[in-house]
């Protein structure tokens, strides 16, 4: 689309320009203009636009695009009255972001930007038309450029609340990520409570016997409804009746089966926060484990059972409001219980009840029923948690106790072999994903030998992990963990997977998917707002608008049609290296020796034709006393020789380390994974101490809740100039680091020449970052 040359504009954005004037930056541009004009002895006229090479005009914009986006008036122009252009927020730097992206891609129409490449290239430039221009091109993105599949495959990508790292998981930020996370809730579904209760043996017969008993006599405890029920609903009151109800049941069901071994309590304490969560969290009430002895208000997230959720109101029974809330408590729930496949839970809006299943697909619910008309599926519902074993509450059978040791039992070369589990030392603090947990471990009788078991929920046509670390273990992988065996879980004689497995064929599009009331992320203020945005001499902290979210007025809507449900298969890899986390260095000296190698390891990953695309902070592991350091987690690896992509198309990698082409949806390459070790020493510089001690939250936490875009624009601007790059560095490097402030910004030169990043790829950025990594060897201010 061509624009005409005339916009009515406003007088003080005329004075805008005119007082920041874009100046000599547009000499280079121009100079490039002229050389690839020579190249092909035409004319250095705009009309040399129209004759030069695709190649050539991909460079000549990307240029000019780069100068623009690095210009202080990218954050601050005031937007034009056209009503072309009536969408613009005047903060133009994130859209021309993404305008850079749509250039690098092949099927770019570069006729929307030659308007724009006309005036620059002119005898005489408007630099308000530039502007004008550059914008109207930064506009046009309605749809967003598509990404091709390309020969790296790309994978789903989910922005969930394990992906926070040093966070205080206040509530306001983890609610809007909780309900992406979770997605597409399913509720209604047909033939929940067959599912997940009826299968119980004596279940049915006794709850029949006991709503029976409940409508005998001259008192009944249930005669059009429940004896004592309170109306209003009031919470005290409500808990009150409900303590009283599940007491009669359980010693109803102690006396039905009294060599029960389930030892079980309903728990209302809802103003005492449970112990175990990063947030203080309360649980309004749930079926907990009784633990002899233990005060009853002495509650930790790893004894719920059974979550549950209370609202005065059955319209509170939405997404946004009782189903947000239990599916919070699911998350600590999880977080808590290594052993935990899905967590089940309930909601009473009222006298209305939904059973909820949380696994790591997301949530799905009963149909609600109200409790003083359907007695009977209150008693089913109440007396089968109390009943459950362990397996059909959610727990993993695989997992088991002998003599005071945890261990599982795996098929290595065609027999059992025992594997005991030490000590947890990773545990997701999520719902949805991978959630992978890992273990310390040994083989049974040779605990010399030291294992990690690693378990994670992946999706089946993702390449399996186990597959590429033992092909790079038996090529001779420098600094990768070492492939020890790999297999997919069982359960009950087949693949552990959500669909058929936890979900027992439950046909989730037969029930019904609500589209959530839309809100308005948080606004997050103060300087955190500002850390990384590109400022001007008179404004040194430009602040993005707050992201503006349409609003529904209607709490519940359904989505229609459903789309087939995915699925996740449970998957296990076992590694022979043992190590810390890399910032549990015990040297700023062995940090960056620690990263070196991980870098190296990379490298030859990438030589094998394997690309990471995971790197964080917690998936570069260090050994100290064998002076190693080793990269871990290919579950998101993929064959660069992949020429197509597996189903969905998204991103991948842990946000606050992703580079910003990836966050912009770039597809992944090498040059990203290298952009991510930076991320992982400056995050590492700013939020740990001696010996990995945490100093808590800092001005940073934002970069686990914004959205992509702006992520993608604070890094930029953390990066961009070097002035100001050192500034932040100075302010926020812990005292421990700063010594590594100078090399951290030799790193950032290389790897963003000239303050940007990098378009493409160069395999020497390996050696040059290796260089500097190891170049303070022998510098003992920073060994020490």
């Amino acid at each position: 689309m061509v624009f005409s040359h005339v916009w009515p504009v406003m007088s003080d954005r005329t004075e805008q320009v005119r007082n920041n004037p874009i100046g000599e930056a547009l000499h280079a541009v121009r100079s490039t203009f002229k050389s690839l004009c020579d190249d092909i002895d035409t004319p250095c006229s705009p009309a040399a636009l129209d004759q030069l090479a695709r190649k050539d005009l991909r460079s000549l914009t990307l240029a000019l695009l780069v100068v623009l986006q690095g210009h202080r008036l990218s954050t601050s122009l005031l937007p034009k009255t056209n009503q072309l252009l009536q969408r613009s927020h005047g903060i133009i730097q994130s859209s021309l972001l993404r305008l850079i992206s749509a250039v690098a891609l092949d099927d770019f129409d570069f006729d929307r930007v030659k308007p724009l490449l006309r005036e620059v290239v002119s005898e005489d430039v408007d630099e308000l038309a530039v502007w004008n221009y550059a914008e109207s091109a930064a506009a046009e993105t309605t749809p967003p450029p598509r990404t091709p599949a390309s020969s790296l495959q790309q994978t789903p990508w989910l922005h969930t609340t394990n992906s926070f790292v040093n966070s205080s998981e206040h509530r306001k930020y983890v609610d809007g990520i909780l309900k992406q996370e979770l997605g597409v809730v399913s509720v209604d579904v047909p033939g929940f409570q067959d599912a997940y209760f009826h299968r119980m043996a004596g279940l049915q017969a006794a709850s029949l016997d006991f709503f029976d008993l409940s409508r005998q006599g001259d008192d009944p405890l249930f005669r059009d409804g429940w004896k004592g029920w309170p109306h209003a609903a009031n919470e005290a009151d409500v808990l009150r009746w409900l303590k009283g109800i599940v007491q009669e049941l359980s010693e109803f069901g102690i006396a039905r089966r009294p060599s029960s071994t389930h030892s079980r309590r309903l728990l209302v304490e809802p103003n005492q926060p449970i112990q175990g969560s990063t947030a203080e969290r309360k649980l309004d009430v749930g079926l907990v484990r009784h633990v002899d002895g233990r005060c009853e208000s002495n509650v930790h997230w790893q004894d719920v059972l059974v979550p549950g959720e209370l609202k005065r109101n059955p319209s509170a029974d939405t997404i946004s409001k009782a189903w947000l809330d239990l599916g919070r408590y699911a998350r600590e729930v999880f977080a808590s219980q290594d052993n935990r496949r899905f967590v089940l839970g309930f909601t009473l809006c009222g006298s209305l009840m939904r059973i909820w299943a949380f696994d790591r697909l997301g949530a799905i619910a009963s149909k609600p029923f109200d409790i003083n008309h359907d007695g009977l599926q209150f008693v089913i519902t109440m007396l089968g948690f109390l009943w459950m074993d362990e397996k059909a509450l959610g727990f993993d059978p695989r997992c088991r106790t002998a003599d005071g040791e945890q261990f599982i039992e795996v098929n290595r070369h065609e027999a059992v072999e025992r594997i005991i589990l030490e000590d947890v030392i990773l545990r997701p603090r999520c719902i949805v994903g991978r959630a992978t947990t890992c273990w310390k471990a040994h083989p049974e009788g040779h605990p010399e030998t030291q294992l990690v078991v690693k378990e994670s929920w992946q999706y089946p046509e993702r390449d399996v992990e186990g597959e590429f670390l033992e092909e790079a273990t038996n090529k001779g992988v420098a600094n990768v963990a070492r492939y020890y065996h790999h297999e997919t879980a069982q359960f009950d004689g087949a693949d552990d997977d959500i669909r058929s497995n936890v979900r027992r064929g439950l046909d989730i599009t037969a029930g019904h998917q609500p589209v959530p009331r839309r809100t308005v992320g948080p606004e997050i203020r103060a300087n955190a707002s500002n850390i990384g945005q590109k400022r001007t001499s008179s404004q040194r902290a430009s602040v993005l608008p707050p992201n503006k979210r349409s609003r529904s007025t209607s709490p519940i809507k359904h989505a229609s049609p459903a789309r087939p449900s995915p699925n996740r298969v449970r998957r296990l890899v076992i590694l022979r290296d043992y190590g810390r986390h890399i910032y549990n260095a015990s040297s700023p000296a062995v940090l960056l020796a620690s990263l070196a190698h991980a870098v190296e390891g990379h490298r030859s990953l990438l030589d094998l034709g394997l690309l990471h695309r995971d790197i964080s902070i917690n998936n570069i592991l260090i050994d100290e006393h064998s002076g190693s350091a080793f990269l871990i987690d290919l579950d998101l690896a993929v064959r660069l020789h992949r020429q197509t992509a597996s189903g969905a198309q998204g991103k991948t990698g842990t946000r606050a380390f992703m580079a910003i082409g990836a966050l912009l949806n770039e597809p992944h390459s090498f040059t990203h994974d290298l952009e991510s070790f930076f991320w992982v020493l400056f995050w590492i510089c700013i939020h740990y101490g001696p010996n990995g001690k945490d100093i808590g939250t800092t001005a940073f936490e934002h970069w686990n809740y914004e959205d992509d875009d702006k992520l993608a624009v604070s890094k930029q601007g953390v990066v961009a100039d070097e002035a100001d790059f050192l500034e932040t560095a100075q302010r926020h490097f812990t005292a421990h680091y700063q010594p590594l402030i100078p090399l951290v910004n030799q790193l950032r030169r290389v790897v963003f020449p000239n303050g940007r990043r990098r378009r493409q790829p160069d395999l020497d950025l390996y050696s040059s970052m290796v260089q500097i990594l190891r170049s303070v060897e022998d510098n003992s201010e920073v060994l020490e």
